[in-house]
């Protein structure tokens, strides 16, 4: 049994990630500030069914709160800091770049500091697919240049990879920094597009579709990203002298308008398409290079693109 650490951990990926942790026997400590960025009331029916476990704790707050992560470290014994909490999203980063800052940074660097002053030497950290930015080359490598970010999120993930590695190479601690692609599945936020198409189509609405349809993504499968995470816990536990940056992606790009059709598909509806200009601050294409992954972590994503969307159709029904 080990004892892991969450922040965020009420969101999409985290209470996600609890579940799993929690069927495998594990302590689970989590921290959310349930803040309105959407519904909060989708991260309690996301929690819902852990509050009675004794292996789980809840903390409602906020990582920007230094001393309620001194309470935390000072009160559990932690095996590994999984650290998922953020401002998300590229397009809100720009209206409200202050923000993102403060939270994606100052938070990120609280973590650290906390992790450091009470030896916790063990972190997973979640870095984003938008630091490539609009990279020609694909697909991406964890060893390209991502000094060009092209929104205030983005700026934010690449700088708290140059912040773990400050703390990894002054403390001897341990961090693996995962670029995350696309995530989509069951709990997938409101605000993101399959789960917004999802809505309109049922709804017999129009789908917003910037530019041509061709911007493509590599849309990857919750639970294959809860996968890799886990497999990354259990390197940086047992390994020495760790600081990687890893791509998790499903090295399968989508295009938008594919994306539009495969749900619609699954749906049984025809998608009513409105076509809009590009947005500020989105990337052409995201495209994940998975060999380190695999290599490093037996990393192997296992849900199709196709079977995905219809997961996630049959947990969006049930949910509603």
């Amino acid at each position: 049994m080990k004892t892991y650490f969450i922040t965020g951990g009420a969101g999409f990926i985290g209470s996600t990630l609890t579940k799993r942790l929690l069927m495998e026997g594990n302590k689970v400590i989590v921290i959310d500030n349930f803040c309105d960025y959407y519904d909060p009331s989708i991260k309690e029916d996301n929690i819902k069914d852990y509050l009675d476990n004794p292996n789980y704790k809840l903390y409602r707050d906020d990582i920007r709160n230094r001393n309620i992560i001194k309470e935390i470290f000072d009160n559990n014994k932690i095996d590994v800091i999984v650290h998922l909490a953020a401002m998300a999203g590229v397009r809100p980063s720009i209206e409200n770049p202050l923000l993102y800052q403060e939270v994606n940074g100052m938070g990120t660097q609280i973590i650290l500091e906390e992790a450091k002053l009470h030896g916790i030497k063990s972190l997973v950290m979640a870095s984003s697919s938008s630091v490539y930015g609009n990279t020609k080359e694909v697909p991406f490598k964890e060893d390209m240049i991502v000094d060009f970010a092209i929104s205030p999120y983005a700026a934010t993930k690449k700088a708290n990879e140059v912040m773990a590695h400050v703390y990894h190479k002054l403390n001897d601690m341990n961090i693996i920094m995962l670029r995350f692609f696309t995530v989509y599945g069951p709990r997938q936020r409101p605000d993101l597009a399959i789960n917004k198409f999802t809505k309109l189509m049922l709804e017999g609405k129009s789908i917003p579709m910037f530019g041509d349809g061709s911007t493509s993504r590599d849309y990857t499968y919750v639970d294959d990203i809860v996968d890799g995470i886990v497999r990354s816990c259990s390197y940086v536990i047992n390994n020495k002298d760790v600081y990687e940056i890893i791509n998790l992606g499903s090295n399968n790009p989508i295009s938008l308008i594919e994306m539009i059709n495969c749900i619609a598909d699954t749906l049984n509806v025809t998608p009513k398409i409105e076509k809009l200009g590009m947005q500020p601050g989105d990337v052409d294409r995201t495209y994940a290079c998975i060999d380190k992954a695999k290599e490093l972590l037996g990393y192997s994503p296992k849900t199709t693109f196709k079977e995905g969307i219809k997961k996630f159709i049959e947990w969006y029904k049930i949910s509603k």
